[in-house]
Order: structure tokens, then C-alpha cells, then sequence
């Protein structure tokens, strides 16, 4: 199947954000500055040359609002404040200017459907039953035996409904008991949570990262049905986690949340080149991500954790991306094999120490029709850190500790320099610990090395950024045979074949006679044309240029 898209290239322009390459930082991890052990807007300016080397386009900062911090920066109690740990609304502007300077885009977490229970909303909203804001969050009363008003299970474990005493009533927590939900079904609700979208655009933001969007209305209050398999593809979805146990019919992805999908994004259209990309979470998210970015009047783009799964598998990955462009229409996705809440990609796909690997799961990612999303230290080949119970500061990990560890293991400092203390993240103790094998991955350890993988992505953004049917163009994928995936990209006059090795041995198959290779193609593309025969290494990469026609044969 074929996918056609706006004739449109280049980072500049209204639509940059299509197909652009986003840099994910998580700022309490990326560099701290001030010594203190945490990350902060200063550490993130005094990299951004380092950013921008990696030939990104844009990047995205996780939180860093004023915040208690019970889920890092996820439980906003000021949305226009920078919490003291990170610096000042000052650093942020500056941050802004730096990165606009460097070419890139600044795109920014905001957290819409819940805020800290130290939000002065929330105080206020508590307080009584007939205060302004009595109604910002979801209340409901108990069941007439006491119990919560439905079976909704929380993403973090047990009911996703804390009993308030000073209103005797329950109020919704689709994640912590401190992180309430708001109202959406309110219009005074979605009028302020506009506001402060507003107040960061007038900053000069280029886009957000909306968290967990489909959670911003609930439904009617009944309870969940049973489901009769869990199903992993979300955080916190595991067999030792009851929110699987759940078809979420009611708790989230409502119709009712395309009405405030629809006035975000006009708020947006009143600052032309911003984006959006939204974070979908569901039993079937793709679905969810085709309509939520699909007519030109929602979201720009969406991302799921389809890709964020433990299943390196070729098939897999294209009956996933298949099914993603049969059901999309004119919509764009956004596509991430890594993030701040899975375990990282070299454990999590097999490919500890395996260089080989790391670049085909590379040349994969930038290869598929849509935006991507790089998480730091993805371009280092970072592992998962194993950390002990005393170690762990998500609320996650403790939770479901042992038979989940959280997702510490993902947000470990970023090794810059190998032999310094900390791996130069910071002269005092961070945060969480610097893993000793990842001081062998630092950056100054591969900054000078043409072989390392640090340089790979460099060498390979740089190529992707001047394929324009790389970056924009449509997409058809062709069956998968002996780990071989392959597809097509084309845009405008242009088409280039795309054959991936998922296997540990050589490949051989037959390919277009006109396929020919590309003049000074990078030297990761290992695989070789010739006369309608393709060979390709073990985790072998390969990409071809052929005439922009119809019906080109690729029997393999």
C-alpha cells in the first residue's frame, strides 16, 4: 500500500515537523551545570552544539515545570514556572534563542490531562464541593457500600480513584494518587489549559509533546470489562500489573476528546510552523493515532509504544507498520524505538555489544514513513542500567519491584567524557548513578572514532536529510522473506529501495534489475546490486535508487 504526502521538503517551512528527526532530553539526566547532581536548561544550552552535530532537526524537553516531582516533572503545579532544580524562565528563553541559532526547533513536554495535587487548582477544587473550581477535576461520589464509583485501575497499581476527606468524595488518578485529572468535560477547564499552552507559544516554542493525550476525558461511569488476555504495549502493562486486566472502555480515548483535539490544534494554527505530536496509549493505538492526526484540524502527528515493544522481529515490525499506513489516510506518524519509559533499546532489542545491530535498528527507525523521535543516549548504544531496589527513585519501579524494576534503568545520566568523575555529567554525585559500562560509550570515546555509532547516526542523518523520499516521501512495503524487510520510499521523481537484514547470517535475494546504487552512499550501507541480485551481510543495510515507475518487480 502507498501513502502520498504533500510535495513539500526541506526543515524550513511550515511543515518542518514532517519527517523531521527529534532529539529527545531528559534534562535531570542530559548535563548538569551547576553541580548539584541533577540536569538543567544551562547543561542542555552548553550541548546544544553537540545536538546539533548529531544532523537532528529539532528537540523535545521532558518537563522541567515547577513540579513536587513525585513523577519527575509529570505532576505539574505551575505550568509557566521552571522548577529551581532546572534554572529560571530566563534560562529557558535563552535556551530557545541558543537552539534557534543552531538551526534547531525547541519542542516541549506538556502535561494536559492531570496536574500535581499541590496545584493550586487542585487546592482550590478540594476545598469544598461548591467552590469556582469545585468542578476542574473528576469527582464522584462512592458506591453506596463506600467503595470507589467504578473498577478503573491506575497505570502505576490499584484503583485510579483516591478518597478525599474534606469533600467525602473520590476524585480520578489515571497515574499517582498525587497526579488528579482534570475536567475536559468543563469548558472553563479546557479555556485554561489553552492558556497555558498560549503562554509558551508566545515564548517562541516550536511544538509540544502532548503526554498521555488520550486520557483528557473520560467516560460514562461504568465499570471496565474484563479482558481475556493481557496485552503488553503500554507503560505499566505487564501480567504483575491489574491495569492489563482491563479492556479501557471507559477511562480514556472518549469521542468527546477530538472536540479539544480541535481547538489545540487552532490554537496552534495561530502560530504557523508549530507542531504537535501526541502520545497514544491504548488497546489499539493505532487506530487512535490514525484519528487523532488524520483531517489537517487534530494533532500534527502521533506515537504509540508499538515499536517500544520487545519484539525485534521483522514481521512484527511490518504487519505493524503496514496495518499503521492502511488505516492512516492523510494523517502523519511519528515513530520512537526508544523514550524515557522503556527499557532501552540495545537491551531491550538483544543488541548489548553488537555494533552491527544497533546500526540496522538505526538505518530501520530513519528509513519508515513519518517523524522519529531519538532518545538520548540512543546514539551512544547506551544499555538498560541494572540498579538495586536501595537505587530506585521511580514510583513505578518500587511498585512492582521485583518483577518489574521501573524505568530508572533508562534515565541514567549521559556519559560525556569517560575518565572523569561521573562520566562528566556533573562533579557531584547525580541523581541516579553513572553505570561503569557506559563510560566505555561516552562521547568522547566515539567523537573520533569514524567506526563508532555515535558517528553512524551522524553520517546517516546527514544522508537521510538530503533524500527527500526519506524525509517526506510515501511508502510500500513488500513481504518479508528470510528476515529480510523491505520497502519502498518515493517522492516526486525519485524512489529508493530500502532491503534490511534482520538476520545473524548473509542474505541473498533477487531485486529490480534497475535498481542501482547510490553514488557516494554512506559505508553502512553494506549491501551490494548487482543485475537484480541483492546481497546483503549479516544485519546488513541496503538502499538503491531506481526510476521513479510503477510495477517494479521484487521477487523475493
Amino acid at each position: 500500500m502507498t501513502t502520498e504526502t504533500p510535495p513539500c521538503f526541506g526543515k524550513q517551512g511550515a511543515d518542518w515537523w514532517r519527517g523531521a528527526v527529534i532529539y529527545q532530553i531528559y534534562p535531570r539526566s542530559f548535563m548538569d551545570a551547576n553541580g548539584d547532581g541533577i540536569g538543567d536548561l544551562q547543561g542542555v544550552i552548553d550541548r546544544l552544539d553537540y545536538i546539533a552535530s548529531l544532523n537532528v532537526d529539532a528537540i523535545w524537553l521532558s518537563p522541567f515545570f515547577t513540579s513536587p516531582m513525585k513523577d519527575f516533572g509529570y505532576d505539574v503545579s505551575d505550568y509557566r514556572g521552571v522548577d529551581p532544580m532546572f534554572g529560571t524562565l530566563e534560562d529557558f528563553d535563552r535556551l530557545v534563542e541558543a537552539a534557534h541559532a543552531r538551526g534547531l526547533k525547541v519542542t516541549i513536554d506538556q502535561v494536559l490531562s492531570h496536574t500535581s495535587d499541590q496545584h493550586p487548582w487542585f487546592a482550590e477544587s478540594r476545598a469544598s464541593r461548591d467552590n469556582p473550581r469545585a468542578d476542574w477535576y473528576v469527582w464522584a461520589d462512592p458506591r453506596p457500600d463506600g467503595s470507589p464509583p467504578t473498577n478503573w485501575q491506575a497505570i502505576f497499581g490499584g484503583p485510579a480513584w483516591q478518597w478525599d476527606t474534606r469533600r467525602c468524595q473520590y476524585y480520578l488518578h489515571n497515574f499517582l494518587a498525587e497526579q488528579p485529572d482534570l475536567n475536559f468535560r468543563n469548558p472553563e477547564v479546557v479555556e485554561a489549559i489553552l492558556g497555558e499552552v498560549r503562554f509558551w507559544l508566545e515564548r517562541g516554542v516550536d511544538g509540544f509533546r502532548l503526554d498521555a493525550i488520550n486520557f483528557c476525558t473520560h467516560g460514562a461511569l461504568e465499570d471496565n470489562p474484563p479482558r481475556e488476555e493481557i496485552v503488553e504495549g503500554f507503560i505499566g502493562v505487564r501480567p504483575d500489573n491489574p491495569y492489563g486486566y482491563q479492556r479501557h472502555l471507559h477511562d480514556k480515548t472518549q469521542p468527546e476528546n477530538l472536540a479539544f483535539l480541535e481547538k489545540l490544534r487552532a490554537l496552534l494554527d495561530e502560530y504557523p510552523g508549530t507542531t504537535s505530536v501526541g502520545e497514544v496509549g491504548d488497546d489499539d493505538s493505532l487506530g487512535v493515532m490514525a484519528e487523532y492526526s488524520r483531517g489537517g484540524n487534530r494533532l500534527h502527528m502521533c506515537y504509540s509504544f508499538d515499536l517500544l515493544t520487545d519484539k525485534a522481529d521483522p514481521r512484527y515490525l511490518h504487519d505493524t507498520l503496514a496495518e499503521m499506513e492502511a488505516r492512516i489516510g492523510d494523517g502523519w506518524p511519528c515513530w520512537a524505538l526508544g523514550n524515557h519509559d522503556v527499557t532501552r533499546l540495545a537491551t531491550r532489542w538483544q543488541a548489548e555489544g553488537e555494533p552491527a545491530m544497533l546500526r540496522l535498528y538505526m538505518a530501520f527507525l530513519l528509513t519508515q514513513r513519518g517523524s522519529v523521535c531519538l532518545y538520548q543516549g540512543e546514539e551512544l548504544g547506551l544499555t538498560e542500567a541494572d540498579l538495586t531496589f536501595e537505587q530506585l527513585v521511580d514510583p513505578a519501579g518500587i511498585a512492582f519491584w521485583p518483577a518489574y524494576k521501573g524505568r530508572d534503568g533508562c534515565r541514567t545520566p549521559h556519559p560525556w567524557v569517560a575518565d572523569a568523575r561521573h562520566g562528566g555529567f556533573s562533579t557531584a554525585p547525580p541523581w541516579l548513578p553513572v553505570p561503569t559500562e557506559h563510560l566505555g560509550l561516552a562521547v568522547d570515546r566515539q567523537d573520533d572514532d569514524p567506526e563508532s555509532l555515535l558517528n553512524a547516526y551522524r553520517t546517516f542523518l546527514a544522508f537521510r536529510r538530503g533524500e527527500p523520499a526519506l524525509v517526506k516521501g510515501a511508502v510500500r512495503y513488500h513481504p518479508v522473506r528470510d528476515e529480510v524487510l523491505c520497502l519502498e520510499r518515493a517522492h516526486g521523481d525519485q524512489r529508493l529501495l530500502v532491503a534490511l537484514n534482520f538476520s545473524g547470517e548473509p542474505r541473498e535475494l533477487c531485486a529490480p534489475v534497475q535498481a542501482r546504487a547510490l553514488d557516494d552512499a554512506p559505508a553502512l550501507l553494506n549491501g551490494t546490486w548487482n543485475d537484480g541480485l541483492l546481497r546483503l551481510p549479516a544485519y546488513g543495510i541496503a538502499i538503491a535508487r531506481c526510476p521513479a515507475e510503477e510495477g517494479l518487480s521484487w521477487d523475493v
